[in-house]
């Protein structure tokens, strides 16, 4: 999606360790415009995906994910990464691993809001490895849901994530594939897409 690869361009910082800041715009301040857009493209992609539920993981996931639900007109769920109070005693929990923090962490979603019933597009706004993005694919399979596509605004294209998601025969729709990038230069290149 040439505008958010243009919006990367100008706003986003590369830093050491194949970090890409893009907080003034997608994960602390969110541009709903540029969300808005996003989800119109991935409404497009999915158009004849039968999607009920999107599904995403707290918490820079939840801004984009609650744009593109409306898009869809359909529920929005996100998983929750710790225990509460307010959480019911029956939930679907597995482990994943944040390329982001360097830490693991418990994924819970409660069986009323996720089951065989659902047909799912999972959205998020980064792919590295793809630890979030299984332990989600995890979840939708303890719950007998179908898993109808990924939507993802970054990917990391040198990363694993994308591979190991493909190879699993999962439609995955990334709006930006970076390709290499530099935190000498700050150059950042994308993966040409249709």
């Amino acid at each position: 999606m040439r505008l958010l690869e243009e919006r990367i361009q100008r706003d986003g910082i590369v830093r050491a360790g194949n970090v890409l800041k893009v907080d003034s715009f997608i994960n602390h301040q969110m541009d709903i415009g540029l969300f808005e857009e996003m989800a119109k493209e991935w409404k497009r992609r999915f158009s004849e995906k039968p999607i009920n539920k999107i599904l995403t993981i707290e918490a820079s996931g939840i801004g984009i994910a609650a744009i593109v639900a409306r898009e869809f007109q359909v529920p929005v769920v996100f998983a929750k990464k710790s225990q509460s109070i307010n959480l019911d005693a029956d939930n679907f929990v597995t482990k994943i691993r944040s390329f982001t923090h360097g830490r693991e962490y418990e994924v819970i979603v409660s069986r009323k809001f996720l089951g065989s019933e659902d047909h799912v597009l999972i959205i998020d706004d980064f792919l590295a490895n793809g630890c979030a993005l299984m332990g989600l694919l995890e979840i939708t399979q303890m719950a007998g849901a179908a898993v109808e596509g990924i939507g993802i605004a970054v990917e990391k294209g040198f990363q694993e994530g994308g591979r190991l998601i493909r190879e699993r025969g999962i439609q995955l729709e990334s709006l930006a594939i970076v390709e290499s990038m530099d935190d000498e230069t700050g150059e950042i290149h994308f993966r040409a897409q249709e």
